[in-house]
């Protein structure tokens, strides 16, 4: 085999089709496997890869594992030499199998690869990305980067996305993997429930002497969001993908820069709170919700304790 694709399938039945279809289309002369881990769909994904995708592997969660925990379990059965990690929202070009496989083919250092991601609207999405920091996340939520234009933040759109060229992390939602960094680092750590899964991943990739480029040869549309769209209690007002991005910042800061790193991430995302309304009422945007800013501290420091400032998943 030449590449395995692994999607991660929760309540997504309406686009499997296309995505499948595009898939298939996309791998011309290539050797193609795919693995569908299905996180307990309650729609009838499961029923519709069963009956007109037979062809694929099909993985049956009883609960949703979540995001990094269901890539895993694809892990015993891959067979090719490429892992590509595949969104049920993002559509590959024609093209884009055979142009990745090449590219990573003439690049051995490169172990992570990913490719021009737009929305359906085709307006540009972040594609190649840097690392976080609590000081870079502090300056973009405030508004203050402005004031440090040398700091590297997550998301630069500022310089040519037609280039290639090499990055800190690429989104999961595209994600093409040599089998040897698997091999060598795994692939996710199932402390991760949702989000940052990609980043820690591409950080331990680094550490190791692999290289993650950016590869804008061909496109990807990813639509984005529309599993969580489809479970009323993640999407009840936000609330719970808020807790699962802070969570999972814990995990990375804790893992990668250690407690000194979480403390200070915790003490900048506070400062962020108040500074972030205190911005919004000196320039007369009324009404100005504090309250909503003091939860949202309030919401850190319950998760870091939760976590052990960042030692522990809480699902």
């Amino acid at each position: 085999m030449d590449i395995s694709a692994i999607l991660v399938s929760y309540n997504t039945e309406e686009l499997l089709p296309g995505v499948l279809n595009a898939l298939n289309k996309s791998a011309g002369q290539l050797r193609l496997q795919t693995i569908i881990v299905d996180n307990a769909s309650r729609d009838g994904s499961v029923a519709l890869i069963r009956r007109d995708y037979a062809e694929c592997e099909l993985i049956e969660n009883d609960i949703n594992v979540g995001f990094g925990r269901a890539n895993n379990q694809a892990l015993p059965l891959i067979q090719s030499r490429y892992v590509l990690l595949l969104n049920t929202d993002a559509f590959v070009s024609r093209d884009t199998l055979e142009k990745t496989v090449a590219y990573m083919d003439e690049h051995e250092r490169c172990g992570i690869l990913g490719v021009k991601l737009v929305g359906r609207d085709g307006k540009l999405q972040p594609s190649c990305r840097y690392f976080p920091t609590p000081f870079n996340r502090f300056l973009n939520r405030t508004g203050l980067h402005r004031l440090f234009p040398w700091i590297r933040l997550m998301d630069d759109m500022n310089w040519d996305h037609t280039s290639t060229r090499q990055c800190d992390w690429v989104p999961g939602c595209f994600m093409v993997i040599r089998r040897e960094v698997i091999d060598q680092v795994g692939l996710f750590d199932k402390r991760y429930f949702l989000y940052s899964e990609e980043v820690d991943f591409c950080f331990a990739a680094k550490k190791a002497g692999w290289q993650v480029h950016y590869y804008p040869a061909t496109t990807v549309v990813h639509i984005g969001g529309e599993s969580a769209k489809s479970d009323s209690v993640i999407t009840e007002s936000g609330r719970q993908v808020e807790q699962l991005q802070i969570e999972s910042e814990l995990l990375y800061f804790r893992k990668n820069h250690g407690l000194a790193a979480v403390l200070l991430h915790f003490i900048l995302t506070a400062l962020a709170d108040f500074i972030v309304p205190l911005k919004r009422f000196l320039k007369g945007k009324r009404p100005v919700s504090w309250k909503r800013y003091w939860q949202h501290t309030l919401l850190y420091w319950s998760l870091c304790r939760k976590t052990r400032w960042g030692c522990n998943s809480v699902r």
